[in-house]
């Protein structure tokens, strides 16, 4: 079968799609109704701890309403990191619990590579420096490049301070750091507020299925890039002082 033949292939598969790397959860279904027909159903909520509460709720909500189960999905697409450390593991329990159960694939995805697509779909940039903020006063940052067909990655994640960034030229800065780090990363390029949504996981999932990112459901892991994962007492006040403006001294008569 070609490429092209496997992609069309892949596309009508229905799929359940969700991210909850950052301060937000994201949930969506995608499939085909029986006009061929493509439908999508959505669910923005809370992320961070509360997701581990909200999140199959949320799927299984959407499945009802789309009238599919979990055994008719052609995969379950998740975003594996990197991303809140909480959130990732409620994340891939959740999608190798589902998917182990119904004997269904996982289909890991980079969540900086979901910020590039939110991007792209929501700013029309194709050069992209993605960013999700690490806290600790740092980034986690990726750098793609889309050629019209599919995404190239130039820069894989790592962590970084912000003001140790590198931007090629024409390259748009993507993602949450804004917010936090933005006074020390480059002012040149243009910002773009996205984080990484199950709706850009579903515009990315049909590629990465054709050419045979699907994993069994066992492999449904994260991506960590930090080992350390919190800050000490003292690490988190000179974090704070840092990020205060200098208090001008008075001047003596």
């Amino acid at each position: 079968m070609t490429p092209s033949a496997d992609l069309l292939l892949v596309t009508a598969l229905p799929l359940l799609a969700f991210d909850t790397s950052t301060e937000a959860l994201s949930v969506a279904v995608g499939w085909h109704d029986a006009a061929g027909r493509p439908r999508e159903l959505s669910h923005e909520g809370v992320g961070g701890r509360e997701s581990s509460a909200s999140l199959i709720p949320a799927a299984m909500d959407l499945l009802g309403r789309a009238g599919l189960s979990v055994g008719q999905l052609g995969a379950v697409v998740f975003g594996r990191g990197p991303g809140s450390f909480t959130g990732l593991r409620t994340a891939c329990a959740v999608a190798q619990g589902l998917a182990w159960g119904a004997g269904v694939p996982v289909l890991p995805v980079d969540t900086l590579l979901a910020v590039a697509e939110q991007a792209r779909h929501q700013a029309g940039v194709s050069q992209v420096v993605a960013l999700l903020d690490a806290r600790m006063g740092e980034v986690y940052a990726a750098t793609y490049a889309h050629d019209g067909t599919r995404w190239q990655t130039l820069v894989p994640p790592a962590l970084c301070g912000p003001s140790q960034l590198q931007v090629p030229p024409g390259f748009a800065l993507a993602g949450n750091a804004f917010t936090a780090h933005g006074a020390l990363l480059p002012a040149r390029p243009r910002r773009v507020q996205v984080l990484p949504s199950a709706q850009a996981l579903l515009r990315l999932a049909p590629r990465m299925l054709a050419d045979g990112a699907a994993v069994p459901a066992a492999q449904a892991l994260p991506l960590y890039i930090r080992d350390k994962v919190a800050q000490t007492t003292q690490e988190r006040a000179d974090e704070r002082a840092a990020r205060q403006p200098p208090i001008a001294s008075a001047n003596p008569s």
